[in-house]
C-alpha cells in the first residue's frame, strides 16, 4: 500500500510567509525529514503542492488540491495543512466525494521545534489513512474527525466535533 502525502504549508512546516500568505521560494518542507526521523516503514511519496498560510488558502487552491487528489494513482492520501482553515478544506474535499481515503493533518508547534506535536499528529494520520474507510478526515490532538463534523476551537487551539 502506497501513501501519497501532499504538502500545502502551515505551522507544521515552520515557513516564513509574506503579507499575502505565500512562502518565498527556497524554503523546504519539514515533512520528508520528519518521516525519516519517525522511521516510517511504509511506501510513500511526498509532493509539495504549495507553501501557503492556511488563512489565505482560496477555493481555487482547494480545487487544485482536490484535482491533485483525484489525479494521483494512490488511494490513501495525507494532506499537511495549516490548522486555521483545515476544516474548510476538509469540507471542500468531502463534498467532492473522492473515491479515496484522505486525511488532513497539521501541528500547533512546528516539526522542527522542541515539544512539537507534528510527529504524533503525522503518525496518527499515517495509521488513520491505512485503517479508515474511503472518505475525508482530519486527525489532530489524538482524535479523528469526519469532514462534515469538525471545527477548530480558536480559543483552545484544539479540534472538536461541530455538533
Amino acid at each position: 500500500m502506497a501513501v501519497k502525502i501532499f504538502v500545502t504549508g502551515g505551522t507544521i512546516d515552520d515557513l516564513e510567509y509574506d503579507s499575502e500568505g505565500e512562502a518565498p521560494t527556497g524554503q523546504k518542507s519539514n515533512i520528508p525529514q520528519l518521516l525519516k526521523d519517525m522511521r516510517v516503514d511504509l511506501s510513500y511519496d511526498v509532493e509539495v503542492l504549495m507553501f501557503k498560510d492556511s488563512k489565505f488558502i482560496s477555493d481555487e487552491e482547494r480545487e487544485f488540491i482536490a484535482k491533485k487528489c483525484g489525479e494521483c494513482s494512490e488511494e490513501k492520501l495525507i494532506i499537511t495543512h495549516g490548522t486555521w482553515t483545515m476544516p474548510l478544506t476538509a469540507k471542500y474535499l468531502g463534498k467532492m466525494e473522492l473515491d479515496k481515503t484522505v486525511v488532513l493533518v497539521g501541528a500547533a508547534i512546528p516539526a522542527n521545534k522542541e515539544k512539537t506535536d507534528a510527529m504524533f499528529n503525522l503518525g496518527a494520520a499515517l495509521t488513520a489513512v491505512q485503517t479508515l474507510p474511503k472518505g475525508v478526515y482530519i486527525t489532530m490532538n489524538g482524535k479523528i474527525f469526519s469532514w462534515d463534523n469538525v471545527k477548530k476551537n480558536k480559543d483552545t487551539g484544539f479540534f472538536e466535533t461541530e455538533r
